[in-house]
């Protein structure tokens, strides 16, 4: 398969706006269910949702729903470090800590996304702007989790668990700008089955059959709205995004959407954030912007593995 043409602004900033609106407001979905759905069950009605939608969409497209011989292992990898294991993290760590300082926590994952494609790919390579704005990240990201961490207790559990995500979701992003040429909407259907086929048996074996029903009973419309508004749709965007515009630009909904998620984290559950937590996160905020903003600077290295 060829190589895609480049993205234009107006296809990245459109795809930035989804992702943000959408992955945003998960944080708030999860904490509308006030820690009454388990993680492991939350985890596979949310990608079993998403799922079914992917399914029904590739179809109407006219493509099988089943993974290509070629396809096992783009599914396998980015099931796990993009779907079923930071979706369990996340719904653990927001029974232990509010959506904004989680979601804050998760801006990191441009940072650290940044950093591994400096390292790997030679279009993605990091100038002295990029440089000090990573350099800018890390500090915020210090800054933000170090005095939690430092006082032990549920928090920090929840701390180490996001960091987790922020490493699952960098991984997710770097293996799937190897994979730029395959059809965006292929990696978002096979992330999505594998994290629902690797979810429901934890579900079912630790959890029983009944805490799935309970689950839908009592939380219905906003287990659905989390499946479909936030999983489905901003990871199908998202596969596109990053397909086109690299990974750098697309983890820049790593900035946008905890923006959301604080804003909505104060409007709908009425949350606060302490000044220390605003500065670090306007700090990782400020080396994202730098990172993802700043022009490019190109070599003649090949990507790494090539």
């Amino acid at each position: 398969m060829t190589e895609r043409p480049s993205a234009s602004t107006l296809f990245v900033a459109g795809h930035l706006a989804i992702c943000a609106a959408t992955w945003g407001s998960s944080f708030i979905f999860i904490k509308l269910t006030d820690g009454a759905v388990d993680p492991i069950t939350l985890s596979v009605i949310r990608a079993g949702i998403a799922a079914v939608a992917m399914v029904l969409w590739v179809m109407w497209l006219g493509q099988v729903p089943w993974p290509h011989r070629d396809e096992w292992q783009d599914w396998l990898v980015l099931g796990s470090v993009n779907g079923w294991i930071p979706n369990i993290l996340v719904a653990f760590a927001l029974e232990r800590m509010t959506a904004g300082m989680a979601s804050m926590v998760q801006a990191a994952t441009p940072v650290f996304t940044a950093f591994f494609a400096h390292l790997l790919f030679a279009d993605e390579r990091l100038g002295r702007q990029r440089l000090l704005g990573l350099a800018i990240g890390f500090g915020g990201t210090l800054l933000l989790v170090a005095p939690r961490l430092g006082q032990g207790g549920s928090e920090a559990v929840a701390i180490l668990a996001m960091i987790g995500v922020v490493i699952g979701y960098g991984s997710g992003n770097i293996y799937a700008r190897y994979r730029r040429t395959v059809r965006p909407e292929r990696l978002a259907l096979g992330q999505q089955v594998v994290s629902a086929a690797v979810s429901a048996p934890l579900a079912l074996l630790i959890m029983g059959p009944m805490a799935s029903v309970t689950a839908l009973r009592e939380h219905g419309w906003v287990l659905l709205a989390l499946g479909l508004f936030c999983t489905a749709v901003p990871i199908l965007a998202f596969m596109r995004l990053i397909t086109r515009a690299g990974p750098t630009k697309a983890s820049m909904t790593g900035y946008l959407a905890p923006a959301t998620a604080v804003f909505l984290g104060m409007v709908v559950l009425g949350e606060r954030l302490t000044p220390g937590q605003i500065l670090g996160g306007l700090v990782i905020f400020l080396g994202v912007a730098i990172i993802t903003l700043s022009p490019a600077t190109r070599t003649p290295l090949k990507e790494a593995g090539s």
